[in-house]
């Protein structure tokens, strides 16, 4: 395995495959925080140029973080499709983001190719990609998935409506989502974050999002975003729950710090489908975001994106109906400004997708980081033109809870309009019979809660 390359006459060495990976990123302050980046463009070149050369053998070889190590490592290794494998092991990375790009490679093609890769292989071949690439590739994979509806078709763009209260009041809740409903929102979920994260103030909100579903025949999901410990209490105390909710990292030592392990999750799995009220067959929402492990001092010396991959090989295993990036959450020691948040979701967002994560993002970013209202709108366009599965809608794109911003109602109404995208199909012959959209178009009653008062 060649880990050096020559660059207008310097010679560059990395020491293992970790530095190669690392140092092959974009830009990110996270990197630069973890000590771990190129410390320029050239260095960064040079990196690439040695990826691009690595067979997915290579990579598969020599773990990053090695399975006896780690469970997350574990879990990805006996995920791999060991035929699809060995038609592929001899490709560089090169060739598996030419074979992405191609024209004549479909849908049916990467679905069949994406069981036999690591998540480790899914991030480099990221890591080779310009923005334009990232959202040509990801505009080819279509992941559907069902809870009580199906969302992710081609052509549609769902939105999660997150109707959250400063003090979890039911009202407060419940006219936040009523304006939501009336921009046509909600279709991916109805996600609450709780401020009490406690099972009975779980329950109440999940019986209070269930009683407007009921009542108004709104065909959805519920969730609310406790700790999943928390949700399991809830859901065992008789609270109506078609989703449960927990937050991923990448690593063990990340889940750790998040007070999880796959037992706890596989205990979660098993009772959301015996207790749980979604359809199915897919029952849980995951969140995660580049950063979190380093945050958590987890990240094994590993770059932002490469955990972020692992994020979405572990999710693989439970079949989720939804995923989201929050992308800009966490702030500027991760991701300094827009251009870092804007790559990030774009990367996140295709690294889900080509492990089958019915993927969604939330395009946000947090006051204190060098980014505006603009930039989230310009990531929002490209994420629709991906072929996104959903964003995040909150009032005003101003969550008044967690105080960051996001995207509001009406802008995920605007972005179908002009990206000519509709709501999940059961959803919006719900709309049409309530007269907020005729014609894939919103009616002049859109908007306008008191619908629902």
């Amino acid at each position: 395995m060649k880990l050096t390359t020559t660059v207008l006459g310097r010679t560059y060495r990395m020491a293992n495959l970790k530095e190669v990976f690392a140092k092959a990123n974009e830009e990110k302050s996270g990197d630069q925080l973890a000590g771990i980046g190129a410390e320029d463009a050239k260095e960064r070149i040079a990196a690439k140029l040695i990826l691009s050369d690595l067979t997915l053998a290579d990579i598969r070889n020599e773990p990053l973080l090695p399975p006896e190590k780690d469970e997350v490592s574990r879990i990805i290794e006996s995920s791999v499709n060991e035929k699809i494998y060995s038609e592929i092991r001899n490709w560089t990375v090169a060739e598996l983001r030419e074979h992405l790009l191609r024209q004549t490679t479909g849908n049916d093609e990467i679905r069949r190719l994406s069981r036999g890769l690591t998540s480790e292989m899914v991030a480099a071949a990221a890591k080779l990609m310009s923005n334009l690439d990232l959202v040509q590739a990801a505009s080819k994979i279509e992941v559907q998935s069902h809870c009580n509806i199906a969302i992710g078709q081609r052509g549609v763009l769902s939105g999660r409506a997150q109707p959250n209260h400063p003090t979890d009041s039911v009202p407060g809740i419940k006219a936040s989502l009523y304006e939501a409903l009336s921009y046509g929102i909600g279709d991916a979920v109805i996600g609450i974050n709780p401020v009490i994260d406690s099972a009975d103030s779980v329950k109440n909100i999940l019986l209070a999002t269930k009683e407007v579903m009921a009542k108004w025949s709104i065909p959805t999901q519920n969730c609310v975003l406790a700790h999943v410990k928390t949700q399991m209490k809830a859901i065992r105390m008789g609270a109506p729950a078609d989703l449960v909710f927990q937050s991923l990292a990448g690593t063990e030592d990340g889940n750790t710090a998040f007070g999880i392990d796959a037992a706890l999750l596989d205990e979660a799995d098993e009772l959301v489908r015996s207790e749980g009220t979604g359809t199915g067959p897919n029952l849980w929402y995951f969140e995660t975001g580049q950063g979190s492990e380093l945050s958590a001092e987890a990240h094994h010396g590993i770059d932002q994106v490469t955990l972020e991959a692992r994020c979405y090989g572990l999710a693989r295993k439970y079949k989720p109906f939804i995923v989201n990036t929050v992308v800009g959450f966490i702030g500027p020691e991760y991701l300094y400004d827009s251009k870092q948040v804007i790559r990030a979701g774009l990367e996140d967002h295709f690294m889900g997708k080509l492990q089958q994560i019915p993927m969604g993002v939330d395009v946000c970013y947090t006051n204190h980081m060098q980014a505006d209202q603009n930039d989230m709108d310009n990531l929002a366009v490209l994420l629709a033109a991906a072929g996104v599965n959903y964003i995040i809608g909150v009032p005003m794109a101003d969550d008044c809870m967690l105080n960051y911003q996001s995207t509001s109602y009406h802008d995920i109404a605007t972005l179908r309009e002009t990206m000519r995208l509709r709501p999940a199909p059961e959803f919006e012959k719900w709309l049409n019979r309530m007269g907020i959209m005729e014609n894939g178009r919103l009616t002049p009653l859109a908007g306008d809660p008191s619908l629902f008062m």
